[in-house]
């Protein structure tokens, strides 16, 4: 028996009690009929890129992954012992474990019937299995934030005994500082370069765990009333209801089920209703906060979601050595989710904003602290550096980078459209001229499409264009463009055309 299936036996064992498995668990007994479940996971992620999601999971988990007709999700099927390493994924926002699919659900022709018809199938649904998943993933949350506040106070002890490096020792109380008001949840999947084995999360101090679990029992006395809320999402015109009167009818019914409570804001346990024209599915949150948080703390006016600029750098397949470069990177969420996810390339942040280049290095530097609190000891780095710069005058060496990944500005919050199309054409030039010919490539995110398209129109012998992912961006319709480099050589364009770079003035 593995370490990871014998760890997952003992927390079944610890948190499952109520189920009354009688299965006893030690490093040589029988496997548990729970180590065996498998189980159906949904994901959301980044409209478009429910492929590239498709393909992480099956390259990471090994299971075969369903593209649902509801834009913007994905459902795969995982035994409890991956449970850790779906929380690992790059590509998704949120996670929740399926308690029941319906393809092809027939909704009767009233409100009040098709209400009713909510109310009954509370009753009617498999929540068993799904519930244990839902608790399995409630203790590794438990688990992490106790884990991390030991490697706090190691890393603290190690500092003072050490030669006192104030510096260091702020930096990791601003971290622990930060951390509280997280959610507990970003901790199983902050970045690859810092996330555990699944043994590690639920196989070290089992004990600790099971004895505060004993004694939280016997301090309480009587089972703990969980509190919880029912979320509808509904897609389709051709519905006589409300999604509020779904939720509140369905969830009703819900309450008198489990006898729980009800509580919008302060809940234990989300049940989802996702109804999408005739399909319906029914789950149980296992995230608390979008994952595509994991990197950033430093915010800025145009953050982009990590989930989006990790699909983005996998659109131009980065291969080892290659250098990516980021020409406006903002915040730096596309070259700090390339490190972390691509760390044998090299990455460059730059931009001609000096608060934006500060954010980047702020986030790089957070990320760094958290490395160091994770492993209490200083971290080696990220192969990763940021600069200031004008993106009409790079400083780099004609054809020395193979891949730029960047979010252009939409001319919405930043920039404007007017000045989109001096800047566009300037931008793909400068581009094309520090992009290796023949081998380089680009991926560019715009939601300013027609001037993107007259200004690549203009670049044809240049760059060729590949393929084309349209996106949700906070409700605007925009789209990623991959660009080839062709092999012809860039030519400087001559003096006399006397055109002012608008970079400056962006």
């Amino acid at each position: 028996m593995s370490d990871v299936q014998e760890a997952t036996n003992q927390l079944l064992d610890v948190n499952l009690r109520e189920n009354q498995m009688s299965v006893q668990v030690t490093e040589s007994g029988p496997r548990s009929e729970s180590e065996h479940l498998q189980v159906t996971i949904g994901a959301t992620v980044p409209t478009g890129f429910e492929q590239t999601a498709a393909d992480e999971v099956r390259e990471k988990l090994g299971s075969s992954c369903k593209i649902s007709k509801d834009r913007g999700k994905i459902y795969f099927d995982i035994s409890v012992d991956s449970l850790a390493q779906v929380h690992c994924l790059r590509s998704v926002d949120n996670l929740f474990v399926v308690v029941q699919e319906f393809k092809d659900y027939q909704f009767k022709e009233t409100k009040e019937e098709v209400l009713k018809d909510f109310e009954e199938l509370a009753g009617k649904l498999p929540w068993s299995d799904p519930l244990k998943i839902w608790k399995i993933n409630t203790c590794f949350k438990k688990k992490k934030t106790k884990r991390r506040k030991i490697n706090l106070n190691s890393s603290k002890q190690k500092i003072d005994n050490g030669r006192g490096d104030t510096t260091v020792e702020k930096d990791v109380k601003k971290e622990f500082t930060n951390s509280v008001s997280d959610s507990q949840i970003l901790d199983c999947y902050e970045n690859p370069t810092i996330k555990e084995e699944v043994s590690t999360l639920i196989g070290d101090d089992l004990t600790s765990c099971k004895d505060e679990t004993e004694e939280n029992s016997k301090e309480e006395g009587d089972p703990e009333v969980l509190k919880f809320r029912v979320t509808c999402n509904r897609a389709g015109e051709k519905h006589c209801f409300s999604s509020n009167e779904a939720a509140r009818d369905f969830g009703g019914a819900v309450q008198d089920y489990f006898k729980w409570k009800a509580d919008m804001t302060n809940f234990d346990v989300e049940v989802l209703l996702n109804i999408h024209d005739n399909e319906i599915v029914v789950g149980i949150a296992l995230t608390e906060e979008s994952l595509h948080r994991r990197n950033i703390t430093h915010f800025g006016p145009t953050t982009l979601r990590s989930t989006l600029a990790y699909g983005m750098l996998r659109l131009c397949a980065p291969q080892p050595t290659d250098i990516i470069v980021d020409p406006m990177c903002g915040t730096g969420a596309i070259p700090i989710e390339g490190a972390t996810e691509w760390s044998n390339c090299y990455h460059i942040a730059g931009d001609n904003n000096p608060l934006a280049v500060n954010r980047a290095a702020n986030n790089i530097s957070s990320l760094l602290t958290k490395i160091q609190v994770k492993e209490g000891k200083l971290s080696l780095g990220l192969p990763i550096d940021t600069i200031q710069w004008d993106i009409c005058n790079l400083p780099l060496r004609t054809g020395s980078i193979d891949i730029i990944v960047t979010d252009m500005p939409f001319g919405k919050r930043m920039g404007s459209k007017k000045r989109n199309w001096n800047l566009y054409p300037a931008c793909l030039r400068e581009m094309s001229r520090v992009c290796r010919p023949g081998t380089g490539r680009a991926v560019l995110l715009t939601q300013d499409k027609k001037c993107f398209a007259k200004a690549l129109s203009g670049m044809g012998h240049l760059w060729r264009k590949v393929h084309t992912v349209w996106v949700n961006i906070g409700g605007l319709h925009a789209a990623v463009y991959l660009l080839k480099r062709t092999p012809q050589s860039f030519v400087h364009p001559s003096e006399q055309d006397g055109e002012r770079c608008p970079c400056t003035q962006r």
